[in-house]
């Protein structure tokens, strides 16, 4: 019988919060908002994005003396040389919106001439027991698609306006939350820590 289990989610990006809350929903984890600890933000001095995650979810077990699921993601588009990648939160500066750092990929992509490039998000996620935790679960998956120049949809949040999902003739922000939970990056990688978490008897 599975129990709930205070799990403390490094994050202060609502649209993860939400995505990754809705996935988790009735499966035995309370998810509480690292904001709740006022867990600082952490500096992402990682050059991989399972680096940053660890850094991530470090800091919220540290601070919280609880569990920690740190999520780390980005866009890579090819004919940008896989940039913006583990800086696609702060593509166009630290402190830069999601509409600033999606007209810079747009500005950037407009001057390789190229046409629907192909593009991919990528995303860790990175669970720890504790701060001292030195084997975390961790667990990677890939979304791939390509890039359309006009932004269209209102639904998920970064660059999912201008992420085209083949499969469904629209972008990640024309699609429903379920749909988009079951296919995505996120969705992919969260389903495949939770079977590594239920394989070893994390909430048992």
């Amino acid at each position: 019988m599975v129990r709930q289990q205070q799990v403390v989610l490094a994050s202060s990006n609502q649209g993860k919060l939400r995505e990754i809350g809705e996935i988790l929903a009735g499966i035995g984890i309370e998810l509480l908002p690292q904001s709740r600890f006022k867990v600082p933000v952490v500096d992402e001095t990682g050059l991989t994005y399972v680096e940053n995650a660890i850094l991530k979810a470090r800091m919220a077990a540290a601070v919280s003396g609880l569990p920690a699921i740190a999520d780390d993601s980005g866009i890579e588009v090819d004919v940008l040389n896989g940039a913006p990648g583990i800086y696609s939160a702060r593509y166009a500066g630290v402190s830069a919106t999601d509409q600033q750092n999606l007209d810079l990929l747009l500005h950037n992509v407009r001057k390789t001439d190229a046409q629907q490039p192909i593009a991919r998000y990528q995303c860790v996620i990175v669970y720890m027991r504790s701060e001292k935790d030195a084997t975390p679960v961790i667990a990677e998956a890939s979304w791939e698609g390509n890039l359309v120049m006009e932004p269209r949809g209102s639904n998920g949040f970064g660059y999912d306006p201008v992420f085209m999902v083949p499969e469904h003739g629209c972008t990640s922000a024309e699609l429903s939350p379920e749909v988009k939970n079951s296919i995505s990056h996120r969705g992919k990688a969260l389903q495949i820590l939770l079977q590594k978490l239920s394989l070893g008897d994390q909430f048992s």
